[in-house]
């Protein structure tokens, strides 16, 4: 976000506090106000003022609705709902609840001069409601682009059967530097905060073309509350193209639902749940579902950001999958900071661990496989103007397995330019 708009943003957010004590201060001459509105009245206020700092319009108008139908003389509610409609770009209903407060509390010159500003200026749509576009390029060099084993050697059988073998060099790691593009673009489609989402991205090697590949996603997001529950739901289906051919389609459900619980100020805490279903078209009993369930933890401070998750997995494969059904789980930490007032760096550490059901190939790999992954990345972002931003990341990956033929190291340093408008 520019500086012009954060300080816009936050000057109306100051405002709006200090015009709503001075209207139910101003508004007690004309109308009969309780001396003390009941606590769950008040509640209800608080979180539609939280609602709105966290950028949820509609979340907020639904419950300063609820409010005003409680409480109708709440002048501060009145004049939230107002300037919240205008910025959703509701001018009619805007106007409408100008008028209201006019009437019905004969509000003070200031107040008056506010409103004056917002019917000049109309009410367009928020910069939130917009559609968004974002691209980015980028060149890297990647350790180990086509996952090859860490230890050449690798033994089948056991007893009479022990047998060791040796890797083509086309099975061990392979460095080579790449380009990457890829774009996103996000649509609202209604004034409910429902966004359509589309993703492509295109990664293509110097020399190792067999890893090229050309992913789309395609999604669909819409908030929704029950009760004081409120959350995120997401539907996307995915495709992804190996080597010039179609290698995966994947069908995606994913929702994030925050409990009402009364938490430390900067502090969120939600439950995640998801199901996945994998395709491999070129790829015999590959097909798997997944069932994903978690929990993340955040912190928002003047200059950091910081989240923790960690969550459960349950893989059923394809009947004759080799290794068959899996469980698992996996963790991660995520740090955003400003380093300096323009420069930001990111710092994240995840961990995935996969325990499969039964030998991986009885009578060649008579082994249960077990695996381990653990990425740590970092990044350093650098805005220049408009929306433009350079990012400098290095990604460090650890596949651990028991079973030698799937263990891998690979490294990344990629540096990318990234453009975002409206």
């Amino acid at each position: 976000m520019r500086i012009d708009k954060l300080m816009e943003s936050l000057q109306i957010l100051i405002f709006r506090c200090l015009i709503g004590c001075a209207m139910a201060l101003g508004s007690c001459a004309h109308a009969q106000m309780p001396q003390q509105a009941p606590a769950a009245q008040e509640d209800l206020y608080l979180n539609a003022l939280r609602s709105l700092t966290d950028g949820k319009p509609d979340q907020a108008t639904a419950l300063l609705m609820r409010l005003l139908a409680e409480q109708p003389q709440h002048a501060g509610a009145w004049l939230d709902l107002a300037i919240t409609q205008c910025e959703l770009g509701h001018a009619a209903e805007a106007e409408q609840l100008f008028r209201e407060i006019e009437v019905r509390f004969t509000p003070p010159p200031g107040i008056v001069a506010l409103i004056q500003s917002y019917r000049e200026r109309g009410c367009n749509l928020a910069p939130a409601q917009r559609s968004l576009l974002g691209i980015r390029l980028g060149r890297g060099h990647d350790s180990n682009v086509n996952q090859g084993a860490s230890n050449r050697f690798f033994s089948t059988g056991t007893g009479l059967g022990y047998t060791e073998w040796e890797l083509a060099p086309d099975y061990l790691p392979q460095a080579d530097s790449y380009t990457v593009v890829s774009g996103d673009y996000t649509r609202p489609l209604d004034d409910k905060g429902t966004l359509a989402v589309v993703q492509l991205r295109m990664l293509r090697h110097d020399t190792a073309s067999a890893q090229d590949t050309t992913s789309v996603l395609v999604g669909l997001e819409r908030p929704w509350q029950a009760g004081m529950w409120h959350g995120r739901s997401i539907a996307a289906l995915g495709l992804i193209r190996l080597d010039n051919q179609l290698y995966q389609r994947q069908t995606q459900l994913h929702m994030r639902v925050a409990p009402p619980l009364t938490l430390p100020e900067r502090v969120d805490w939600s439950i995640t749940a998801g199901l996945s279903h994998v395709e491999y078209p070129t790829r015999n009993r590959y097909d798997a579902s997944t069932l994903d369930l978690g929990t993340a933890l955040s912190y928002s401070g003047a200059r950091t950001q910081a989240q923790l998750s960690l969550g459960m997995l349950s893989d059923h494969g394809q009947s004759g999958r080799l290794g068959g059904d899996r469980q698992g789980w996996y963790g991660g930490v995520q740090l955003h900071a400003r380093l300096t007032d323009k420069i930001k760096g990111e710092l994240g550490w995840t961990r995935q661990h996969w325990l499969s059901q039964t030998a991986y190939s009885p009578g060649l790999i008579d082994l249960v496989r077990h695996q381990d992954t653990r990425q740590l990345r970092a990044a350093v972002i650098v805005p220049l103007q408009q929306g433009q931003s350079l990012q400098f990341e290095w990604r460090q990956v650890r596949n651990k397995e028991n079973i030698s033929l799937f263990q891998y190291n690979s490294r990344m340093l990629q540096i990318s330019w990234r453009w975002d408008t409206l």
